[in-house]
């Protein structure tokens, strides 16, 4: 497989990769670089001065996203977009979003070097907070040049009592001028993203390149337990409110839920719980934790949901307990455009692979751009399906190899537009 030359420069690539991972670097292979941080002010700065390096225009917008534009001929026509994203989980990997925004960087410079003006403008982003884990809700810059925004959101704060209003003004960003950075109604013609697959599949199928069919519909909640404290070793079992019981039996039920049908692609998660007052010898008063349940089939998740639902009712009644659902995320399974995958079959042929079609668990800015253009993804091998993970592992050749699937499918798309 991969047997063409490749018209991409490798080295550059992969040696910009090197030198991002060192900020915000944790162990040997580890990232924490948190979206607003000081860190991830660093890292945007390395990569504006590598867009401006590759011929394009550079800057920071007022969610916080890095945008790098290379002029087209028709400077007026909808774009070409191409990106992902820089920030990173608090205990994460050197590739994930990384590849995605370095490899469109570098498939734009490919094509500056060859002389050629593309047919449109042609943007590579570097979106602000896509991972959510900060302040808990992701997304942040994709949605945000869309206007799609909720209520709210800028007074969400992190685990040191920061807020994205303030990260955001600490940052350099005008929240009075968010309408000035908003992309209006058609102006985004296409989206292309290049990412990790962070799952086992491409793996199992010994393949170093996969095209995305679609990306799954994440649900995510904040649920929250209320019992009662008491002492320890005097309040009688029976006579218990213990909200950490009733969390752990929701979590439980979470678990059977999601995996009841083995074939289904469905998956659910806890990732997140805080116990009040969190003592060993007080029965804990209240309970918060995360839900993360998602599927391709929006009905089959709907169902789960449901479920999941009745699930906890039954047992807070049982616990003696009360609680609340609060939605964070509902976002709908979104299917990639037949044409792109169409043009990105016939130059993966080209350059000896065959990528196999594959759905995408986790989401993607892609996820947002979906709302208002035709896009698509490739996705790269990760080594024993690792990410969100310093062991997270995808080869030089195969983020090669991904690369310049993705310049490819970009010099076509850009001589259909």
């Amino acid at each position: 497989m991969g047997t063409a030359q490749l018209l991409i420069t490798t080295e550059r690539l992969h040696n910009r990769i090197e030198r991002l991972s060192h900020i915000g670097k944790i162990g040997e292979t580890g990232v924490c670089r948190l979206a607003l941080s000081r860190e991830d002010r660093e890292a945007v700065e390395l990569v504006k001065s590598w867009m401006e390096e590759a011929g394009m225009t550079a800057r920071i917008d007022n969610f916080g996203n890095l945008i790098g534009r290379l002029e087209g001929a028709n400077p007026d026509a909808p774009i070409l977009m191409l990106g992902s994203h820089i920030d990173s989980q608090p205990y994460g990997g050197r590739f994930d979003g990384v590849i995605g925004v370095l490899g469109a960087l570098e498939a734009v410079q490919t094509l500056h070097e060859q002389g050629v003006t593309p047919t449109v403008p042609v943007e590579v982003v570097a979106f602000c907070d896509e991972e959510g884990s900060r302040f808990n809700k992701g997304l942040f810059g994709s949605r945000g040049i869309l206007g799609k925004l909720e209520e709210g959101e800028l007074e969400r704060a992190d685990k040191d009592g920061v807020t994205r209003r303030q990260a955001l003004i600490e940052f350099g960003c005008d929240i009075d001028k968010f309408a000035e950075s908003e992309y209006s109604h058609g102006s985004i013609g296409s989206y292309l993203e290049l990412h990790i697959e962070q799952g086992p599949v491409l793996e199992s199928l010994d393949q170093a390149v996969g095209i995305v069919s679609g990306i799954s519909g994440p649900l995510w909640w904040t649920v929250e337990l209320n019992g009662f404290a008491g002492h320890a070793g005097s309040v009688p079992m029976p006579l218990r409110k213990d909200a950490l019981l009733g969390s752990a039996k929701i979590i439980a039920a979470l678990n059977d839920i999601a995996k009841q049908d083995p074939e289904a692609p469905t998956v659910g998660t806890v990732g997140n719980l805080q116990v009040f007052p969190n003592s060993r010898n007080i029965v804990a008063e209240q309970v918060t934790f995360t839900v993360d349940l998602r599927d391709i089939d929006l009905e089959r998740r709907n169902v789960r949901e449901a479920e999941l639902r009745k699930a906890i009712e039954t047992i807070c009644a049982e616990c003696g307990l009360t609680y609340t659902i609060r939605e964070d995320t509902n976002s709908e399974p979104r299917y990639c455009a037949e044409w792109i995958k169409h043009i990105m079959r016939e130059e993966a042929s080209a350059i000896g692979l065959t990528p196999p079609e594959i759905m995408s668990g986790p989401f993607h800015d892609a996820l947002a751009l979906s709302y208002v253009c035709d896009y698509a993804m490739i996705f790269v091998r990760s080594k024993d399906g690792i990410s969100h993970n310093p062991k997270e592992y995808s080869s030089p050749e195969d983020i090669s190899l991904g690369t310049e699937l993705l310049y490819r499918t970009m010099v076509k798309m850009l001589e259909r537009a």
